[in-house]
Order: C-alpha cells, then structure tokens, then sequence
C-alpha cells in the first residue's frame, strides 16, 4: 500500500504542476483575461471529471474480462501523461498559429475558437489523470481486498500530499528552469510513477494469483447509495472552489499581487486538506458515524475570512491567511473522502463517479463567484451566500441522513446563527477604511476602488493600489511623442490606470487607443480627472477591454508610438508577459517605421532591470534609457530607427501648448524644458543595465524572471 501512496503523492505533484505550467503558456498564446483563465481551469477540472466518471464506467463493465496485472494499465496511463509534458506547448503553439492565419479581429470568435483549441488539447490529458484513482482503486481491490472499501480516502490523502509540494516546488522549478524545463520534470516523474509502478506489478500478479480478490459486489455492499452523499460532494466543490475566487480577492490586499501570495493561498487549502484526510484516514478505522457538529461547524468555519480580512485586524500576513481559510478546508478535507468512502464502499465505479460528481461542482463554483456573484456584491456577501447551504444544513443537522442529533448537536445547532451573525457584523469591507470619499466598481475581473481626494487619489484593484496622480505617467506619453521624427498620426497605450497617459497623449490632438484588462478600471477616470467624461466622449478616443497582447495580435493597426504602462510592482503576477522578448516581437510588427516604443519599467532589482532591458535590445536596434529620479523606474523607448539626441529646448518645442501645458500640470518645474533637462540629466546606457547582472538571461515568455524570484533574493548575500 505505501507504493500506492508514493505513486499519488508524485501523481498530485505533477498534476499542480502542469495546472500551474499550462494555464500560464494558455495565457501567453491566448490572452490574459479572466475569460480565457477560466476557460483553462474549467477545462482542466472537466477533463479530470471526465476521465475519473469513465475509467469507473469502464472497469464496472470490464472488471470480470482483465486478467492481467493491473498495475500494468496505471503505469501506461502515467506514462502518457508524461508525454503531454512534452506535447501540450507545441499543441497551444499551433493553435496560435491557427488563430493568427484565422485573422478574426471579433473578441468572440476569438474567445470561442481558442477555447475549443485548449478543451481538445487539454482534456484527453486531464481526463488521463482523473482516470488513475479508479484503476489505482482496482489495482488495490485485488491486491488487498480488506483495504478497498477505504482505498479512495488513502489516494486522495496522498494526492492531496503532493499537491501540496506542486503549489512551491514549481516556483523554485521555474525560476532555474522556465515553463519547458519545469514542464520536463514533471514528464520525468511521471515516466518514474510508470517504471516503478511495474516493477511493483510483478509482485501485483502473484499477488493477485496467489489471493482470491473479494468479489466486487461483496466489496460495494458496505455502500451507502444515498443520493444525498451525491448532493453533498457537488456542494462540497461548488462552495469551496467558489470561496477560493473570494478569498483571492479578500486577501490580496494583505497578501500581494506576486506569484507567491496566490501560492500561499492553495498552499494554506491543500495543506488543511491533507491535515483533515489524515485525520479522517485514522478516525475511520473505529468505523464510528461523524457527528453532526461538524457540518455546524464547517458552517461556522465557511464564515471565518469575513473577520480574517477585516482591516481593522491586526495580524500578520501568515496567521491571518491561516486562520482565515485553514479551518474551513481542513474540514472539508475530513469530510470529502469520508463520503467518497461511504457512497463507493470501494467500489472503483462508484468512486469515479462520485469524483466525478465532486470535479463538476468544482467547475461550477468558480464560474458562479467570479460571473454571477462577485460582479454583483461585495466578497463578503458572496462568502455568505456561498456558505448558505452550510449554514442551512449546520442549523437543520437532524437531517443528515444516518444522524440523531443529540442534546450536543441541537446546541450547537441553536448557537449557530447568533455566531454567524457576529463573525458577519464583525467583519469589514476593506474599502471601508477610506471613509466617503470612496467609489467602488466590481466585474468578473476584480474589484476596483477609487479613493482619495487632490493628489492623493488611489486606484486600488482587489484592494492593491496600482496606480495615483503623478507626473511620470505624463512623461509616457510626451517623451516618445516629442522624440518621434515626424508628426505623430496617432498613439497606443496599453495598461489604462487611471488614465494619466492616456488623457496626456489626447492633449496631442490625435487618435489615441487604450486597452484595459479590468473593465471597470476606465470608468473611474472622471473620478480621477475632471475632464475625463469629455475626453473618452472625444471621436478620438477609443478605450477597448481587452488583454493588450492578445489585442495586438487580433489587430491590423500600426500606431507612431506604444506606450506600456504595467501594473505595480514590478513582480506582479502576469507582468512578465508585457516585458517579454516574444511580447516585444508581436508588438514590433504594430509600429509604423520609426515608430517608437515607450516602456515603463518600475524599480526592480539587478536581475529585473538586466532581463527586461536585454530583451529589449535583442528586440529593437536602438534603445534609450531614462531614470526618473532615484529608485522610481526607468524609461525605455525603442525603435528601429536611431533615436535622435535632441536637448531639452527642441523637445520641449515640438510640444502643442496643449500637451506643454499638461506635461507641468503636476510637475516641480516651471516649464516643459525644465521637465525634459530633469528626464535628459538622468540618461544612462542600457549596458550598464545588462552589465549589473550580465549571467541574467533576456526575459521571456518561458523565462519571466520579475515574477519568480524566490531563490535569488533568499540566497542573495
């Protein structure tokens, strides 16, 4: 049996290792939207499901016909999801390709298409994995038949096990290796789950031989077939998944936007996860009935983030994220195998169904919070209504099949709802905080607050400030226009914030577009400046909500200048994809011939700096560098053509006084040319750059060295 443990401990590694790996390469080909993230996921969960539902429907109709070892059938099966390692980056390759030769430029059609490109390259695999735990079941039903009737629970606890090392393991792997090194690891410890899996069948068959396997009725005859067991699991996987959508956006403001705040979040679930299964796998050898306390208490626990992300509490990030989500998962971590084991008795069919039954809930949840509910109501609303069937079952707990309540149970019962209503009332929305001078705007993509009066304005999206009122945004949009070797025709800015850049390159007269990923994110620009409702009425104002690589490349239009403003930090998760070299090569082809490219690059450290300005020289042939004063970030503009030295005077004076006048709207200086002299006083060669970490590789799509950092800071002297 511990083979087995050993076999699903690297089986869940793997599993969140490519969940991790395939939903970013998705993104890089596809887009980073909310859209196309839950396209990836849901496929990812539905090809589980999938192979989990027909793998049991097979073996129920096959089981008296295989003679052979079937241990031999699981390590073929891990042997081919070592391959989709391998496969699945040249798949989402070519399906680029396809929808580039496509050249649709109908966000829908390019949504619809592009998901049914990653549901047929992503579901046989998925369905490959979900398809392991019932041959596993099987494997372990002849081999120790006294065993099988609570063999789901032992696999799920050490799938579970591992995941937890795919959630940090990756991020070390791809910060030394990148997305195509990680992806081989993952292929290899597959091939090893496969060679050793046989190795271990040959003692499966005499095994197998040597004992008579308990019949397959005999074995699902503990079974409680109890549609209500059905019901439950589905809850199980709609609230929880759901809940996670919440708690992203609750604990952001605590926990950061970087790769490594998401990953302490799955971290914290799984890890609660497998504490309460372990606990479950030694409560269930006594054979005893759970008590109904605990759905009171999984009610009560469902509520705990409410308080926990309260910004009047005062708690480190860690404890705050544990106490807030742990008690929750932990418990469902109890509960979940518990009633896999009860309804499956075993029984290998009964369990992929029930799997299967589970994964659709998991589906169903993130779509509901991050369409239905989130977009409509505050997170701590969601949470509560996501906790409702908890909440409904933990009051009414006499009617869990199988229980009889006690005196215990039924005071608990009764103290639920006054404890409910006090971890409600107790916990505050964070934009509480910022009194009335506050706006606040949700969509399927985030929660977008405003806050703030004068200079002291604040963009905050799911809490994190992205963006306030200062003059380098304007400095975006007037250094590579003053620079360009003639008249400008019109301008492209990608990250709209709120609306700086895109309200100075305006002040040039000209056609001027803005992509914003958060929809709601350009509606707050009247909030921010006064001027904003006649601007974005302008006939030559276009704002499109959309990722901006994916809009580049669904768009024929070249433009004089780009303008690339990312959000802060400089780690932020997804940000490597608007600093990468392949970023750079897409966007090249949009710029007319000595079109200039201005990117924005906030202050980051060597290795940062180094890879982002060497995947811009390896992309541009001639690149200039401006600092914005000390330890603010810095001003790429790129071209394929020499930029010219021009003193501050000359630029200033290709400035319209419209654009003159807003360049020193906020600034400390008298005039544009006291601007300019500040920003030309500060140039530095791009070299020097590249030289303060010369071993850093360019940053790319496989490689995106701001957002995966761990290792380098950790043992850093």
């Amino acid at each position: 049996m511990r083979w087995y443990f050993t076999f699903f401990f690297i089986s869940g590694f793997c599993s969140v290792l490519y969940e991790l790996v395939w939903l970013r390469l998705s993104m890089a080909q596809f887009g980073v939207t909310t859209a196309m993230v839950s396209i990836v996921l849901s496929v990812f969960m539905a090809g589980l499901g999938l192979g989990s539902w027909t793998s049991g429907a097979w073996i129920r109709t096959h089981r008296e016909t295989i003679f052979f070892p079937t241990l031999r059938l699981y390590a073929a099966i891990e042997l081919l999801i070592g391959a989709s390692g391998i496969l699945v980056p040249y798949e989402l390759g070519l399906g680029r390709t396809l929808l580039e030769r496509l050249e649709s430029t109908s966000s829908v059609e390019y949504y619809v298409v592009s998901g049914i490109w990653v549901a047929f390259t992503l579901i046989p695999w998925c369905a490959l994995m979900g398809a392991t735990i019932p041959v596993a079941m099987f494997a372990i039903e002849r081999m120790f038949p006294k065993e099988s009737s609570r063999s789901f629970s032992y696999l799920y606890t050490a799938n579970v096990a591992g995941a937890v090392a795919g959630t940090a393991l990756p991020l070390l792997l791809i910060e030394l290796l990148g997305f195509h090194g990680t992806l081989r690891v993952g292929a290899a410890c597959n091939v090893l789950i496969a060679v050793l899996a046989l190795v271990v069948s040959k003692t499966a068959r005499r095994k197998e031989v040597g004992e008579a396997p308990q019949p397959a009725s005999e074995c699902a005859s503990t079974a409680t077939g109890g549609g209500s067991l059905l019901a439950l699991l589905f809850t199980t996987g709609l609230t929880s998944m759901g809940m996670e959508v919440c708690w992203v956006r609750q604990f952001t403001p605590y926990l950061g936007t970087v790769v490594y705040a998401f990953a302490s979040i799955l971290a914290t679930y799984l890890t609660a996860t497998f504490i309460g299964s372990r606990v479950y796998r030694r409560w269930s050898t006594r054979g005893h009935q759970e008590s109904p306390v605990l759905w009171t208490l999984l009610a009560l626990f469902a509520l705990f983030p409410l308080v926990m992300t309260s910004p009047g509490i005062v708690l480190s990030k860690g404890p705050r994220l544990v106490l807030g989500i742990a008690p929750f998962t932990s418990l469902l971590g109890f509960l979940t195998p518990m009633l896999v084991d009860r309804w499956s008795g075993g029984n290998p069919a009964k369990a992929g169904k029930a799997y299967a039954v589970n994964v659709l809930g998991c589906i169903l949840g993130p779509l509901l919070a991050g369409f239905v509910l989130l977009p409509r109501m505050s997170e701590r609303w969601a949470l509560v209504l996501l906790s409702l069937p908890w909440l409904i079952l933990g009051i009414r707990p006499m009617r869990l099949p199988g229980s009889a309540p006690g005196f215990t149970e039924r005071a608990a019962s009764y103290l639920l709802l006054p404890l409910a209503l006090g971890l409600f009332l107790g916990g505050k929305d964070y934009e509480g905080q910022y009194g009335k001078s506050v706006e606040v705007l949700r969509d399927s993509t985030a929660t977008v607050i405003a806050a703030g009066t004068g200079m002291n304005k604040l963009l905050l999206v799911n809490g994190y400030g992205v963006a306030s009122p200062t003059p380098i945004s304007k400095m975006m949009a007037h250094l590579p226009l003053a620079y360009l070797d003639r008249p400008p025709q019109d301008a492209l800015v990608i990250c709209f914030g709120i609306g700086t850049t895109f309200r100075s390159l305006h002040s040039w007269g000209i056609p001027v577009t803005a992509v914003e990923l958060v929809p709601s994110v350009p509606r707050l620009f009247p909030y921010f400046h006064s001027d904003g409702p006649e601007i974005l009425s302008s006939p030559l104002s276009h704002v499109v909500i959309d990722d901006g690589r994916r809009y580049l490349e669904r768009t024929s239009q070249q433009y004089d200048v780009i303008t690339i403003d990312p959000p802060p930090p400089v780690e932020a998760a997804g940000s490597g994809l608007l600093y990468s070299e392949d970023f750079y090569s897409v966007l090249r082809k949009h710029l007319r011939p000595g079109g200039i490219l201005q990117q924005w690059l906030p202050n980051g450290d060597a290795e940062d700096l180094a890879a982002v300005a060497l995947a811009l020289r390896r992309s541009f042939p001639y690149v200039r560098v401006f600092a914005f004063g000390k330890n603010w970030g810095f001003h790429f503009l790129a071209s394929d053509r020499p930029l010219p030295n021009r003193t501050a005077n000359e630029l200033a004076k290709r400035l319209p006084a419209t654009a003159a006048n807003d360049l020193i709207e906020w600034a400390p200086h008298p005039n544009a040319e006291a601007r300019f002299e500040h920003l030309l006083h500060n140039e530095l060669p791009i070299d020097q750059l590249i030289s303060a970490s010369p071993s850093t590789p360019a940053l790319s799509d496989d490689r995106p060295i701001n957002e995966y950092y761990l290792l380098r800071k950790e043992l850093r002297p």
